[in-house]
């Protein structure tokens, strides 16, 4: 199955075409452009360069969330429009779980976190081995000294603990003094669709693919416009 996916979860922008395990091409770019201006014109330079036309791609796959409202909006939006016109299947990927991908081949831990604000971070831990992954909690929005309790009672496995994502600068800081763990290298620390599409393919296995109508964004929590909204009507 040849996938194209999309990831623009966050400041970076990327698309990627894998298939039996195997990139044949991404693109990466990480500037403070707005996603709306980059993610297609990726795609397309991608697909021309690699002499692929969108007839020849089976799925899509794009991280439905967490991560940034507008981003997370886009990169859907985007998918829905490329699978329309295609007719074909989707796949909704969890941003943190494609973080987790990028340390397959490896044995040790995986602190995946994006920046949430506020002191808090979206955060889920993973174990990985070899090319297996396994989530040891849900996607959430905590705050980061519960995610440093949790890492210190996971320091005594001597396995490291890579902490990866967009959030890894904010949160390394509060964390760097635990035992094992350590802030991913720059290749293995922003999520991209190279993992994504990798994880799809994983997951579509077990997984029944989406409809582009079915396609929906995942949010761990309101967007600051509606929550501040919410705690003045609270307030009245």
């Amino acid at each position: 199955m040849k996938i194209l996916a999309l990831e623009c979860s966050a400041t970076p922008a990327s698309c990627a075409i894998v298939e039996d395990s195997k990139i044949i091409a991404q693109s990466f770019i990480n500037v403070k452009l707005t996603h709306s201006q980059t993610l297609l014109p990726l795609v397309s330079s991608m697909l021309k360069a690699s002499l692929t036309d969108l007839d020849d791609i089976d799925a899509f796959a794009i991280t439905s969330g967490p991560g940034s409202f507008t981003g997370i909006r886009i990169g859907i939006s985007a998918v829905k429009g490329l699978a329309c016109a295609e007719n074909k299947p989707c796949y909704a990927v969890s941003t943190l779980r494609s973080i987790a991908e990028n340390f397959c081949g490896t044995e040790c831990i995986v602190c995946a976190v994006m920046d949430a604000r506020c002191n808090q971070v979206y955060n889920a831990l993973f174990s990985v081995s070899g090319d297996t992954v396994t989530r040891l909690c849900d996607d959430r929005a905590v705050m980061i000294e519960e995610v440093c309790s949790e890492l210190e009672s996971l320091k005594e496995n001597n396995l490291p603990i890579f902490v990866a994502g967009d959030g890894a600068d904010i949160f390394y800081p509060a964390a760097k003094d635990i035992k094992n763990v350590k802030k991913a290298p720059p290749l293995s620390q922003w999520q991209n669709a190279a993992a994504v599409g990798l994880v799809a393919e994983k997951e579509q296995k077990n997984t029944k693919p989406l409809s582009p109508e079915e396609l929906l964004p995942f949010y761990l929590r309101l967007p600051q416009a509606e929550r501040e909204l919410k705690n003045k009507e609270q307030n009245k």
